[in-house]
């Protein structure tokens, strides 16, 4: 074909040659963008299982993604005595003094109404509030002494790893959000990309087209546009791990130079969403270990009882008896406990001040290695990031299949 043909060609059908790189730009950026949304949703299997169809790479593989979250966590960030180290015992007793009070109170009625109403009823007011006042004086010190307890067995009664996995695994929107907060503007970038190295890549196929006119150019370079820019995309993100100064200029994975901003992030849903005094209290207090907590509560209510009992113990031993007195007793404990968590909540201020998950996360993120911090988003992208590739690639194949379809029919070539 000589110039004279190649430029009659051109003028001829030129709008319909100018739409190859805009349509190649608009495939780059669809499929980085179904890329992205392939990789959270669907949150449920859709299709006929088990191979056609499809689950969001996240919520498909929740187990190991929560897993990768969870070691960045509990290894690299927080560990189990950091988290309780920092409270103080004799504060958050003075701290629950007041609501703690309440809640003896309430239950030493009980107590005694379930098991001998009318003995207690009969109980002169004078004794009942004696021995109500004499219990609930020691509450604050039972309650530091317990928490005491705890911070010298936490590794027995707080499964650190296992709680972040529980949380992440019952709310999988919860660890798709993790991903997307802390990869938010990597994605948009991974969006437009497409655009700009779709155009590029368009630009060849156009002009190659032009020159050759063979059919297999628009289905293989649209395949390549797929292909190609979503490897490069992916690189750009996390390559290269360490800066390298270009003039003025710093070049560096787009991720890893976001590193401050993105602890951040990250710290603020670990320490709003994960792992916040709720979730602490209540695995140590109701918890698969909190047995162990339960037992020291036994102890330390028993003691407490039988030393500040003295005045009416005698008269409750005789008309109860021992077996039931010691029954009563162990009701105290176990409604203490139930109540525990509620009572601690009281509290909840002073635990947030004291544990500052979000400052300890934050600045440890922000000391991370590139190799490190690359593993709060890589896997994302890692797990299964060839399907992305792959379908991207075929997309782009389809609709350069298409573009050569149309020409037929109009009858360009």
């Amino acid at each position: 074909m000589d110039w004279a043909t190649i430029y009659a060609d051109v003028q001829q059908n030129y709008l319909f040659y100018l739409s190859i790189p805009v349509v190649a730009a608009i495939l780059g950026y669809v499929t980085k963008i179904a890329a992205v949304k392939m990789m959270f949703y669907p949150m449920k299997f859709v299709g006929i299982p088990p191979f056609f169809g499809w689950q969001g790479i996240v919520p498909r593989n929740a187990l190991r993604m929560a897993s990768i979250a969870v070691d960045t966590i509990t290894t690299k960030l927080v560990s189990v005595n950091e988290v309780v180290s920092k409270l103080d015992s004799e504060r958050l007793g003075k701290e629950l003094e007041g609501p703690a009070m309440e809640v003896i109170e309430t239950i030493i009625r009980e107590v005694m109404s379930k098991h001998q109403p009318r003995l207690w009823e009969s109980l002169p007011n004078f004794a009942q509030k004696k021995l109500i006042d004499r219990v609930k004086k020691d509450v604050p010190g039972v309650i530091a002494s317990v928490m005491e307890d705890i911070k010298g067995n936490i590794d027995e009664i707080l499964d650190l790893k296992a709680l972040v996995i529980r949380i992440l695994m019952k709310d999988k929107h919860l660890l798709n959000r993790i991903f997307q907060e802390v990869g938010r503007e990597e994605f948009k970038f991974f969006g437009v990309s497409g655009l700009y190295f779709g155009f590029m890549i368009g630009v060849v196929q156009m002009i190659l087209w032009v020159l050759l006119k063979e059919p297999w150019i628009l289905p293989v370079f649209g395949f390549l546009v797929g292909f190609i820019s979503d490897w490069i995309a992916l690189n750009i993100l996390f390559e290269p791990k360490k800066p390298i100064p270009f003039g003025s200029y710093t070049i560096q994975g787009l991720f890893l130079k976001r590193q401050q901003k993105v602890a951040a992030d990250y710290a603020k849903i670990i320490a709003r969403d994960i792992l916040t005094p709720q979730t602490i209290i209540g695995e140590m207090v109701a918890g698969p270990l909190s047995e162990r907590v339960q037992k020291m509560v036994d102890e330390r209510v028993r003691e407490m009882v039988d030393s500040k009992a003295s005045i009416v113990k005698p008269f409750v031993v005789m008309a109860v008896g021992a077996e039931s007195f010691q029954r009563m007793k162990q009701d105290t404990s176990e409604m203490l406990m139930a109540r525990l968590a509620d009572v601690i909540m009281h509290a909840e201020t002073y635990v947030q001040t004291s544990l500052d998950i979000e400052n300890v996360v934050g600045k440890k993120m922000q000391a991370m290695t590139p190799l490190e911090f690359e593993g709060l988003l890589r896997p994302v992208f890692k797990q299964e990031e060839w399907i992305l590739i792959m379908t991207g690639a075929i997309l782009g194949g389809l609709v350069g299949e298409g573009q050569l379809m149309v020409m037929i029919k109009l009858g360009i070539i």
